[in-house]
């Protein structure tokens, strides 16, 4: 094979993000305003790109990120994005090769776990991963929703709803990010740069269209903000002069159920709006049952989200919490991958401890599997009944399930 699979140059980076570009079906060649914000932000040495007499065919990228596990805790994650293979390309083993040299170089540098959104859903079991948190959407019809239309939007409870402007959100977002991954497992990190794109601060990419969104905060009856909203709407009136506007969730942060019901209803009493879309949330999301008729939120979307692939398995499992003590022993089968392993696993709600060990397996599971577990969301008993993981020992999937499995489900906001 004539490819040369090597990082790219700072002189290579507008083809590469052109080949990027060509792979997500956004042709074109990227602007120079476009190729400069994106490289001020890009650690050259964590991109890949396959190279044809010159050309890139073949892109990938990857970057730091912290990923909130359960307990509260958080990890570095080596998060995988960018990557495209040319269709004149494919079936080469581009992917496999890129794939391989990252996760070893995630390894060295100590990173606990890669994380990824799979654009399709088949392609990275076969390398470790598995879906760890899913997202749902939902589309609410305002008038059916049983709420009162003579209510201002304002919470009855001494909290109050204040719009504000993308200066405020930059001032207030990134602190109640960091609340909310404390408190959800599957939040990931957000950088600055995130923020000012999101906020109208920093230039979109030549493909995305900025429109400058509406923002609120949510404040309590002691005047702190423990909430976020940030939406969208569209501009659409029926042939009879009745406003049909849709209003698109772009962004919710809510520390509590009453900021959360508050934002909610608040977006739901915006005169002309008649259909508001959630955008993705979790799909045990509150939503559908702060309304007074839940059966006006109809599910649009339900799909996987986040995927994960554990890189250490003893520092991943110590790093998460449980709430029962227990001991397991796991066998997990990774084709010779960095997860392989027997591993004794001793847990309390104190911590845990996690190490190599000879002793029989309790529980057989693939390294997918085990990344499907990790954040609480799969059923171990249900992966058995799939014939994805085997129990060993009688009563082995009803402990794992007991220390695994949360009260509410894992959930990533973010798409990178």
């Amino acid at each position: 094979m004539s490819l040369d699979l090597r990082a790219p140059t700072a002189s290579d980076y507008p083809d590469w993000l052109r080949s990027l570009r060509n792979g997500f079906l956004t042709a074109g060649a990227p602007s120079e305003e476009d190729v400069a914000e994106r490289l001020a932000d890009t650690d050259l040495s964590r991109l890949q790109g396959a190279f044809d007499a010159g050309r890139c065919v073949a892109t990938f990228r990857s970057f730091a990120q912290r990923l909130t596990v359960v307990g509260g805790a958080t990890v570095a994650a080596d998060a995988i994005s960018g990557v495209t293979v040319a269709p004149t390309h494919r079936r080469r083993g581009l992917l496999s090769r890129m794939m391989a040299t990252d996760l070893a170089a995630a390894r060295e540098r100590g990173e606990v776990v890669a994380t990824l959104i799979a654009a399709e859903y088949p392609i990275y079991g076969r390398f470790g991963f598995g879906p760890a948190t899913w997202a749902a959407e939902w589309e609410v019809s305002v008038h059916r929703a049983g709420l009162d239309p003579r209510r201002s939007g304002q919470p009855a409870d001494g909290g109050r709803i204040e719009m504000v402007d993308g200066a405020d959100v930059r001032k207030y977002g990134p602190e109640l990010h960091t609340r909310l991954a404390a408190l959800r497992p599957g939040v990931v990190s957000r950088s600055e740069r995130w923020w000012r794109l999101r906020t109208g601060a920093a230039p979109s990419p030549a493909h995305e269209q900025w429109t400058e969104p509406f923002y609120v905060i949510h404040r309590d009856a002691d005047g702190e903000v423990d909430g976020l909203m940030v939406y969208g709407t569209d501009d659409k009136w029926g042939d009879a002069k009745q406003p049909l506007n849709t209003a698109t969730v772009r962004d919710l942060i809510a520390l509590t159920p009453a900021a959360e019901r508050a934002l909610w209803h608040f977006l739901c009493s915006v005169d002309w709006i008649t259909t508001v879309r959630s955008g993705y949330r979790a799909p045990d999301d509150l939503l559908p049952h702060l309304l007074p008729d839940p059966r006006a939120a109809r599910t649009v979307t339900h799909a996987d989200w986040l995927w994960l692939r554990l890189l250490d398995v003893e520092r991943a499992l110590e790093a998460r919490g449980y709430e029962r003590a227990a001991s397991l022993v796991l066998d997990v089968r990774d084709g010779g991958g960095v997860a392989e392993g027997r591993f004794l696993l001793d847990v309390s709600p104190e911590g845990a401890r996690c190490t190599p060990t000879t002793r029989s397996a309790d529980l057989a599971l693939g390294a997918g599997e085990l990344a499907s577990l990790y954040l609480g969301d799969e059923s171990v008993r249900r992966l058995v009944d799939l014939g994805r993981a085997e129990e060993l020992r009688t009563g082995a999937a009803g402990t794992a399930d007991a220390i695994f499995r949360t009260g509410r489900r894992p959930w990533c906001p973010d798409i990178f």
